[in-house]
């Protein structure tokens, strides 16, 4: 799994229309499946999880009808790394309701959703004090 840091783009935070930056949370980036449907008892799609904060998550999706809108509310399930000591880590394990934000073309086939948590996750995953400083691939 690939790991590292970055400043968070939000849906209600990120950039304003003069450029000015106003992320608050670092992001924490790796590349982990995400699922999400719009009724979770409906056929769940799998996304590709790209950044998180404790308020949101940017992920890829297939450019389908599997692939959600911007306004559209879904529920996603997804796994986030919790760092300890010796650049170890678990997997902590979430359902959150959420908001689609934005939606973007990121080639012919695939988009980029941001979403808007109901509810915070219990921590900053992009400020844990144990992030590994030159992140790598990881071996799960």
């Amino acid at each position: 799994m690939d790991v590292n840091v970055n400043n968070e783009p939000s849906c209600l935070l990120g950039e304003d229309k003069s450029g000015d930056e106003r992320r608050t949370e670092q992001r924490l980036q790796y590349h982990w499946p995400i699922w999400f449907a719009e009724d979770f008892n409906d056929a769940l799609s799998q996304g590709q999880m790209i950044d998180i904060s404790s308020r949101g998550a940017a992920f890829t999706c297939y450019k389908d009808g599997s692939c959600p809108n911007a306004g559209q509310e879904i529920t996603a399930r997804f796994s986030v790394p919790r760092f300890g000591p010796d650049d170890s880590f678990d997997m902590a394990n979430f359902t959150r309701s959420a908001r689609i934000c934005q939606v973007d073309d990121v080639n012919s086939f695939s988009r980029r959703v941001a979403i808007q948590f109901a509810e915070p996750l219990p921590f900053k995953p992009g400020e844990q004090s144990d992030v590994p400083q030159t992140p790598g691939p990881a071996t799960i």
